[in-house]
């Protein structure tokens, strides 16, 4: 009995991280946007990667799987959707957020059991990665308290000016959507035009996500992704609510 088809992919020397990626042109159709597999996931591996429109994805057991899917989902900050139901939640609940608080709790409760999937491709050397980027300034939590609960947050990577959401979990329902409009919010104010959300899902959808081709998804970040950056914590401005009734929002 023989096999599947083959995939022969580039393989990326662990050696040279700041090396060029593949042109994401050339990833596979089949899967979506398979690229390269190999390397590591050191800091300047990830950074060059996100630059290049770039992630990894891949389970454990797996070598390293590089991607640059086709159609790309996108959420303009600016559009975000602010739902009515989802306004009043954040109104009447009393919860509180932060940034950058508790990165290491936020990663480990996305990576934990989710009623849809029976793993997790946050794998241990993941979250060491990402970690190690978080202790950098280059990626970034939201986290979503009630009292001294931590409820939902989420969690990415920025380069320059773009934010690449990685993952976010709710513990209470609502809570993962309260960070990322609190999230949304603040990019507004600094100038931020997008955040990569990589894959479209209905949930996403609902909040105000979008497709684009990949060609325009990497012509739109070739600028702002290598914009100068300061890397470092960052911190919520109370001024900057979501309920601030000059943002736009959905009804």
């Amino acid at each position: 009995m023989t096999g599947g088809p083959q995939i022969t992919l580039p393989w990326l020397d662990p050696e040279h991280p700041e090396a060029p990626f593949p042109d994401p042109g050339h990833a596979l159709r089949d899967p979506n946007g398979l690229l390269a597999a190999g390397g590591d996931l050191s800091v300047p591996r990830l950074l060059n990667a996100y630059r290049s429109g770039v992630f990894p994805w891949f389970e454990a057991g797996q070598p390293i799987l590089w991607w640059s899917p086709d159609p790309r989902a996108v959420l303009e900050p600016a559009h975000f959707r602010l739902h009515r139901s989802l306004k009043k939640a954040i109104r009447n609940r009393g919860y509180t957020v932060s940034f950058d608080r508790a990165f290491e709790a936020v990663i480990e409760a996305c990576a934990g059991p989710r009623e849809y999937a029976a793993g997790t491709w946050i794998t241990g050397s993941m979250q060491q990665a990402y970690i190690a980027m978080h202790r950098t300034g280059h990626a970034h939590s939201v986290e979503v308290w009630d009292g001294p609960r931590l409820i939902g947050g989420l969690y990415g990577v920025a380069v320059g000016r773009l934010f690449c959401g990685e993952s976010m979990f709710s513990r209470e329902r609502d809570a993962s959507k309260i960070a990322l409009a609190w999230l949304c919010r603040h990019l507004v104010a600094w100038g931020w035009p997008l955040v990569d959300v990589q894959m479209e899902t209905e949930h996403l959808r609902h909040l105000g996500a979008i497709t684009l081709p990949r060609r325009e998804f990497i012509a739109r970040i070739r600028e702002i992704a290598h914009a100068p950056e300061a890397p470092g914590p960052w911190r919520v401005d109370p001024a900057l609510s979501p309920l601030d009734p000059d943002w736009n929002t959905a009804p």
